[in-house]
């Protein structure tokens, strides 16, 4: 079964000591014996996470990157307590022990421990054994947006996490805080996009169609689905960038992920979950699901679409700025800068059709 245990042994300078963290674990979780066994998951590409095994228990840390990372881009105690607030209320994430801060971790960064949830965990393609029709294909597609719109319907204030951010004036903060983060990382072998962040400060919209809790990183292969009964989502993963917000705007960074076949290649080239297989709803029908399911107005939708392909360029760029200045070993990360591009370019071309 494809899960969430395909591990890879721990990359050259991202070793986690089994000695060093043992201690700790045991301290917070009764009933371990022996030291775990540590493998790193090859997912991902910006916090670093483990998978600890112990006879009795299968456990996941979570860290930040080495090297230069942005000031609120990796934060951990944001995962940890937006996961613990929700879990009453929205079921599909994982159960978390503890969180240690940077002054009090012998990681000399801050982490988390959650423990691991079993099931399926997406990739480029579908599992195999799963043997979906595209019935089966497009149902599965379904729930992952329904999944997204009961989390957007989840009433923060309610479960204390109220204080959880500022939703007033996100969209402004989000325009202007990813164009300033590009500016900052820009590398020679990359466009300036200049025409694109003008754009989206030029035609931002006048403030928020709602506030609600905001994943900002929600796709396939960021869901662990149910082993037994595949259409469930048991658990969402990466709430690292999650805050109080536009709902429009998860909207849109979801779908920057969303390629489709009839996609440019370079695009499909891009894509690292199922999207685009045989049976999964479109851009269109997934933007008319979600007005019909929110009564939220999407006319203008566009907006919201170009401002996620962007920021993934922005999300890819930061990454790609560690690996070209040799913060980071990571040898997938060493043709990030052609994807910025790519995304770039495409992002000016929904710009051309808009409309806006």
């Amino acid at each position: 079964m494809t899960d969430m245990n395909a591990t890879i042994d721990v990359r050259e300078g991202e070793e986690l000591e089994p000695g060093v963290i043992d201690p700790v674990i045991k301290a917070h979780i009764d009933g371990l014996t022996g030291l775990p066994a540590i493998r790193q998951f090859p997912g991902g590409q910006s916090n670093l996470t483990y998978a600890i095994d112990y006879p009795e228990k299968k456990l996941v840390l979570r860290r930040p990157p080495f090297g230069t990372k942005p000031k609120s881009g990796h934060s951990m105690i944001r995962e940890f307590r937006v996961m613990n607030a929700l879990r009453p209320v929205f079921p599909a994430v994982p159960v978390t022990y503890f969180h240690m801060t940077d002054a009090d971790s012998p990681l000399g960064a801050e982490f988390y421990v959650m423990e691991n949830v079993p099931g399926y965990k997406l990739g480029r393609t579908l599992p195999p054994e799963l043997n979906f029709t595209e019935e089966d294909t497009r149902k599965l597609g379904l729930t992952f947006f329904d999944t997204l719109i009961d989390l957007h319907r989840v009433d923060y204030k309610a479960i204390g996490l109220g204080d959880f951010g500022r939703p007033e004036g996100y969209v402004e903060r989000q325009i202007k805080g990813w164009n300033n983060r590009y500016e900052r990382v820009i590398t020679d072998d990359v466009e300036a996009f200049a025409d694109v962040r003008a754009w989206l400060e030029d035609n931002m919209p006048p403030g928020e169609v709602g506030h609600a809790i905001v994943h900002g990183d929600y796709r396939l292969d960021n869901v662990i689905l149910n082993p037994d009964n595949p259409f469930r989502i048991d658990a969402v993963l990466d709430w690292e960038i999650s805050a109080l917000g536009d709902p429009l705007m998860d909207l849109g960074n979801t779908l920057a992920y969303w390629i489709e076949a009839t996609d440019p290649p370079e695009m499909r080239a891009l894509s690292m979950q199922p999207c685009a297989a045989p049976g999964m709803p479109t851009r269109a029908e997934i933007i008319a699901l979600y007005g019909e399911r929110t009564g939220l107005d999407l006319k203008g939708f566009d907006y919201y679409l170009v401002y996620g392909v962007f920021r993934l360029a922005v999300i890819l760029q930061q990454i790609y700025y560690r690996y070209y200045h040799g913060q980071t070993k990571n040898p997938r990360f060493a043709v990030m800068g052609q994807s910025v591009n790519v995304l770039g370019a495409h992002a000016r071309r929904l710009i051309e059709t808009s409309g806006i």
